[in-house]
Order: structure tokens, then sequence, then C-alpha cells
């Protein structure tokens, strides 16, 4: 019953009846699939809860309405799935790496990120990519049998998006294709493309909703201005925030369309038959026709420019600056000062040159709030 599933599935797409399977091994679902099972664990860990509280751009205190990690992370699994229906691939692992691909965020964004690789320069760095494949790996912990989630291999590595070569060598099996030079899965290569359409387009939104960013610089970008042409045609008395909501859905309706249509184009042409084509393909089959990737360019670029480095997001990210910086310092003076419990559970780590990367994996848990409530708390007692 289970295989019936995952028959409409093109020979490309990769199958949970396929999959290389587990770290550990377990007794098979009874009534859902392999893919079906990671997404489940995802949904129910204690980092993707974390994630309501996480900054997407807006720190979540400034404001209810903004998006946080949790709503982008919904939104990008939203627009994947669809997408992946739409392609014949697998669309719960699709949705299993998409739900999966933030959960190594630290508090406040990339600002969070930023410091914290700064603070562990030399301790191996932090990169919240490698960051999710810990804590699915290594850091949830809630099961008997394992550590972490024990989630298939085709979603881990789908969630490894990015990794240097000396990384890989030391990561294994789940890297080897940095190292041979390999693609990833189609669902992967979907993933990480919905997820930029995602965050680039609500962060249009939430840019208007705070003031950072105003409509009439956006229509100075082609693929804003004639999404907004056609919304105002239809209706003419369109105002206020109804206007962006409905140009920014079409962009989104753009931008899934062209990226289907050209990525059924790459199939065709590339002669991809199997999941092992998709891997030994030139080229991403995943991607843009380039007109649209062109506006697309330019849209991230205007974002850049005006909303990530607008003095008010900057402002923002000195603060998290400091409060990261101070919290990484005053642990690493003082270990006693980490929770008790979370302590006595990794004092042999600490006791055996791994302190820094101990440290790094609870700040990098946290959420935004959270850091500065620990932040008041140490700093009027130190």
């Amino acid at each position: 019953m289970l295989k019936d599933l995952e028959n409409n599935l093109s020979s490309y797409a990769l199958k949970s009846s396929n999959s290389l399977g587990r770290k550990y091994q377990e007794e098979p679902p009874k009534l859902r699939t392999e893919f079906q099972r990671d997404r489940e664990r995802i949904i129910h860990s204690t980092a993707f809860r974390r994630l309501e509280y996480k900054t997407q751009v807006f720190v979540n205190h400034e404001g209810d309405m903004y998006r946080t990690r949790l709503t982008h992370t919904i939104e990008v699994a939203q627009i994947a799935r669809a997408a992946a229906r739409a392609l014949k691939i697998n669309e719960d692992l699709t949705e299993s790496i998409s739900l999966a691909h933030d959960l190594g965020h630290t508090p406040f964004g990339h600002a969070g990120q930023d410091i914290l690789n700064k603070c562990m320069k030399n301790f191996g760095g932090f990169e919240h990519n490698i960051q999710s494949l810990r804590i699915i790996e290594k850091l949830e912990n809630k099961y008997a049998d394992f550590p972490g989630l024990n989630l298939c291999f085709e979603t881990r590595e789908g969630i490894l998006k990015k990794c240097n070569i000396k990384r890989a060598e030391k990561l294994g099996a789940i890297a080897k294709r940095f190292i041979e030079k390999k693609q990833s899965s189609l669902e992967a290569q979907l993933t990480n493309i919905c997820d930029e359409i995602a965050y680039n387009n609500h962060d249009i939104q939430d840019g208007i909703r705070a003031k950072k960013i105003f409509i009439e610089q956006l229509e100075t970008l082609p693929i804003f201005y004639n999404q907004m042409k056609i919304v105002l045609s239809k209706h003419p008395k369109l105002s206020g925030s109804k206007i962006i909501n409905e140009t920014v859905r079409k962009i989104i309706n753009l931008l899934v369309n062209d990226l289907i249509n050209n990525s059924n184009l790459n199939i065709i042409s590339k002669k991809i038959i199997t999941s092992d084509d998709v891997k030994n393909c030139d080229i991403l089959i995943i991607n843009y026709s380039n007109e649209i990737k062109k506006q697309n360019i330019k849209l991230k670029k205007f974002l850049h420019e005006n909303l990530y480095k607008h003095p008010d997001v900057i402002k923002m990210t000195d603060k998290a600056n400091l409060i990261i910086e101070n919290l990484f310092n005053a642990y690493i003076n003082d270990t006693k000062l980490l929770p008790k419990n979370y302590y006595q559970y990794n004092i042999e780590k600490i006791e055996h040159g791994l302190k820094e990367r101990v440290i790094c994996d609870y700040i990098a848990g946290m959420t935004d709030r959270f850091a500065q409530q620990e932040h008041n708390r140490l700093f009027k007692a130190i």
C-alpha cells in the first residue's frame, strides 16, 4: 500500500522505497512512507518549535505582524510542495527538507549567524546550514534508541545546501557529492529556490509594513512593476496593502510557473531519466528561464541594498552582535553560567576540548527573546 503512494512520481524522483535508509535501523512505518515519518519528526522537534521566536528580518518583539523563521519555513514548505507536485517529484521529501532547512538558525537571523561564526573562528566556525544537520543528527534529544532525529539519508543530504571540501571530508557520505562535484536531488534543488522565492517576496511585504522600503522604489523593478500593472488593470480602485499583497502573490505565481516550465524543459533537453542522471548533470535542473532569472536578481539586489542594509536593520544587527558576543565570552570565561542540566549533560565534551562548540550549540538554539533575557540576567550579575 505504501509503495502505491509513490507510483505516480516521475522516474527521476527520489522514492522512500529506494531510500539509503537511516543511520540507526528502525522498524519501517506501517501507515506512512519513510519521508512522511521524517517530516513529522521534524515538526515535533524542539528546534522546529523554537523557530517561532527567531528573527526573519525584524526581531519578533518589534511587532506581531512580521514573519518569523517559523512562518517563513511553513511558507517555503507550501510553495515547494505545490511545485513538487507539478513536477511529479517527491512532495514528502521536498516538504521534509523545507521544514528542516532553517533549524540551525541562530537568534537574530543572519546577524546572529555572522557574529557566532566570528566567535567560533578558531574553533571550526559556524554556519546555520551545517548546524541544521547537527541538530537532526546529534542535538535533538528525545528518542531512547538514537541521538538526533535519525532521518533518512536523502533528507539529511538535501538539508546540506553548501559545504566546503575540508568539511565535506569530515562529514563523510552525506557530503560526498561536494567532493565528487555532483548535483543535489531535484527535491533539494527545488527547496533551495523556493526558500528564495518565499523570503524575497515576503520580505517585500514586511519591509513595506515596517516603512523601510516603499512602493515607489519597488516600481523601478520590472518584476514588481509589471505584475502591479496587471493587478491595477483588473482592480483599478484597489488601494493600500491590497495592492502590495496582490502584486506579491502574482510575483510568486510568475516565479513558480516559470520555474516549473523551465525545469521541465531542462529535464527534456538533458535527457533526465533517473535520479542518477540528476546528480551527474552539468547544470542545476531546477532553475528559472534567463529573463526571469535576470529580473529576480534585480529584486534580490534591491532588497539587499534598501532593506537588509537599512540603518534601522543595521542598528538591530549591532545590538544582536553585542548580545551574542557578550554571551559567548561570558560562558567561555565561566562554563558554570550555563544551565546546570545542560552543563552536566555536556561536561565530558567541555572537559575534552569541545567547550566552545558546546557553548556555540547553546547560543545557536536560543530564541531572540531568551537571548535578550539571558543577556540581561548575566550582565546584571557579572
